[in-house]
């Protein structure tokens, strides 16, 4: 009689802790629809900082049978983002079935494990005194720290391309870069300064910059060369300095200097064939 008692009793309190856990169950009147809930906590940490990660995904799953389809499938029964300290809360979550707990967070692999409520009835001397903290904490799981491991992801030889811009800005100079310009496949270097702006040229290749003649430079230094005896596709860039400062003075570049920079694996300069040899009477 006394066992009959008691579990009576443990029913009574399991009931009454399911209201507890879920007040708004049976408000219709349906206590049959009653559902026990509890709730799962814990922390989303860093495995090598030991520090809380914040916005990490934390989603309840489990999986049952899907009424339209009849199949089993996953469905989610809570979810959230933890706090800046990595502090989650999953709550409402039925005390009576078997979950999965995934969790993701941007830099880290994907953590899955198996969680449940453990539901056991309490002993007599629990009843007879009317204790209620274990039943309390059934409905109220910590799940400790969960630390979450770095994805280092090794990739492959990374090659980066960049193409030089058209014109780049220097301290006394402006630097044309010429050497993928459609000029440069044929022709001579007049045909690329006429696509130079600031430099005028007339139908006779002369070459003026503000209304006057620049000096020619190749490579930094005052040659004697006609531009239109330098190939096109020999050329890398052409500086243009407007302003010259008193070292170009001595070199007459007061009016501005034109600067040809050649490739490195190509010079130009005079060509001449020299014969030698005897002549001999048989």
């Amino acid at each position: 009689m006394r066992k009959i008692v008691i579990l009576t009793f443990s029913l009574f309190l399991i009931q009454t802790l399911g209201l507890a856990q879920f007040p708004s169950a049976g408000a219709n009147g349906n206590r049959g629809g009653q559902q026990m809930n509890g709730r799962f906590y814990g922390k989303i940490m860093d495995s090598m900082l030991n520090k809380g990660i914040d916005g990490a995904s934390v989603q309840l799953i489990q999986n049952k049978m899907d009424t339209v389809t009849k199949k089993r499938k996953d469905f989610i029964i809570a979810g959230m983002l933890t706090g800046s300290n990595g502090d989650f809360s999953l709550e409402n979550v039925p005390l009576f079935g078997q979950y999965k707990l995934q969790v993701t967070a941007i830099g880290y692999k994907i953590l899955e494990q198996t969680v449940k409520f453990d539901v056991k009835m309490p002993d007599r001397n629990a009843m007879s005194s009317g204790d209620m903290s274990s039943l309390l904490n059934m409905a109220d799981k910590d799940l400790g720290n969960i630390k979450l491991t770095i994805d280092a992801q090794v990739l492959s030889n990374v090659t980066v391309t960049a193409d030089k811009p058209l014109m780049t800005l220097g301290i006394d100079r402006k630097v044309f870069n010429v050497e993928k310009s459609i000029t440069s496949a044929g022709g001579t270097a007049v045909d690329v300064m006429r696509n130079i702006p600031s430099l005028s040229v007339d139908l006779d290749g002369n070459v003026t910059l503000r209304n006057a003649a620049p000096t020619v430079f190749v490579d930094g230094r005052p040659t004697t060369m006609q531009l239109d005896q330098i190939p096109a596709d020999a050329i890398e860039s052409v500086e243009l300095i407007t302003n010259p400062s008193a070292k170009f003075d001595a070199s007459g570049g007061t009016s501005g200097i034109l600067n040809v920079v050649l490739k490195k694996n190509k010079k130009v300069g005079y060509n001449s064939e020299v014969f030698h040899g005897k002549i001999y009477d048989v």
